[in-house]
């Protein structure tokens, strides 16, 4: 269960305080620029509207930034595509936006809208999904691809076997649904998935190394689960690693009349999507984050960064009502970025949660 870590700070210290990393004690440094929270807003881009979990994180973020005292616009599109979030990064900049969070759906779709952004003076930073760490400042993660990887597929092995399979020793066929393979997040969680099951697991069978891609679209992930269910009748394991694959591939498993005993199917997605599911039996478990702390954490920090502070790695921010967080080098996401520049960098979510009957009811998001 949540706990946030209530911290007693005032207001006028709440964009003001840092934790070096050569200290153990919080220390308070000036912020380096005078404009008020109330002075600031903050364009917070879902990668697409309409979802349980980017309407949940735009809650939390609302919910937090009027606590804090700065105003969010909620500004995004229906659909998921590169196109619609350029589109509305450049209105976010032509309206005079302070500063950006983005969930991006495509790194490299908008990576020169992104550059045009900070050139024009807009603070750039990112959650849930991230982009080139040369264009943003720091990237709010609900956790390492290693972590998120291998909770994918540790859920995948206790359902299977809640079922009575034995996924230390059975063949177990499986394979993965999820948006796309540019979706930065979901595609690096599959790859250690995939590394952790060849680890663990060098039985078990992945029958569409390729993937099943349903685009982050409602409709379309309850096809493609259809599909994946006609195209392998003895398929063992599905792994939704995206918040529209989910309930779309639990959905198509309840329309063609299997339930937990039949298939594994598991994955991310928001507890209010999924618990009607497990009523009806038709999964017994899958995990999350609470994405309206992740809003609130992105917003903060975009914020942070807007009112003029600087932070490097190594750095310890006090985020109020949530806690203390590290500013860690963007190798932690990928192993391949620079760690030069140490003012981009990337924050970690406290902790992530595992839903099952026993405790989904007391999460509401």
């Amino acid at each position: 269960m949540k706990k946030a870590l209530v911290l007693t700070l005032s207001f006028a210290m709440l964009l003001t305080t840092l934790v070096g990393c050569s200290s153990s004690k919080t220390t308070t440094a000036p912020a380096t620029d005078t404009t008020k929270a109330s002075d600031i807003t903050i364009t917070f881009i879902p990668k697409l509207t309409g979802n349980a979990f980017f309407e949940s994180a735009n809650k939390g973020a609302q919910k937090y930034a009027k606590k804090w005292g700065f105003k969010v616009d909620y500004e995004g599109d229906a659909t998921a595509s590169a196109a619609a979030q350029v589109a509305v990064i450049n209105k976010a900049v032509e309206k005079g936006t302070n500063g950006i969070c983005l969930s991006s759906v495509d790194a490299a779709g908008v990576k020169d809208a992104l550059k045009a952004a900070a050139a024009a003076g807009v603070t750039v930073t990112t959650w849930d999904s991230d982009v080139d760490s040369t264009v943003r400042k720091i990237m709010v993660s609900q956790g390492t691809p290693k972590q998120l990887g291998e909770m994918l597929v540790q859920m995948s092995y206790d359902s299977l076997k809640d079922r009575g399979k034995n996924p230390d020793v059975d063949a177990i066929k499986y394979c993965w649904h999820y948006s796309n393979a540019s979706v930065t997040d979901q595609n690096s969680w599959q790859v250690e998935g995939e590394k952790y099951i060849k680890q663990k697991y060098p039985k078990w069978v992945n029958v569409a190394p390729s993937n099943y891609y349903s685009n982050q679209d409602a409709e379309q992930a309850i096809s493609v689960g259809e599909s994946i269910l006609a195209a392998h009748s003895d398929i063992d394991l599905v792994i939704c690693n995206d918040s529209t694959s989910l309930p779309g591939q639990a959905q198509a498993a309840q329309n063609k009349g299997l339930k937990a005993k039949d298939v594994t199917i598991t994955g991310f997605a928001s507890p209010n999507s999924m618990k009607q599911y497990i009523k009806d039996g038709i999964l017994t478990r899958w995990g999350l984050w609470d994405c309206g702390v992740q809003g609130g954490m992105g917003c903060y920090i975009a914020n942070y960064l807007a009112s003029g502070n600087k932070v490097k790695v190594g750095d310890k921010i006090n985020i109020p009502d949530i806690g203390t967080v590290e500013v860690m080098p963007n190798s932690v996401l990928d192993p391949a970025a620079s760690d030069a520049d140490t003012s981009s960098g990337v924050v970690l979510l406290p902790e992530r949660t595992v839903f099952t009957k026993d405790n989904m009811d007391n999460f509401d998001f």
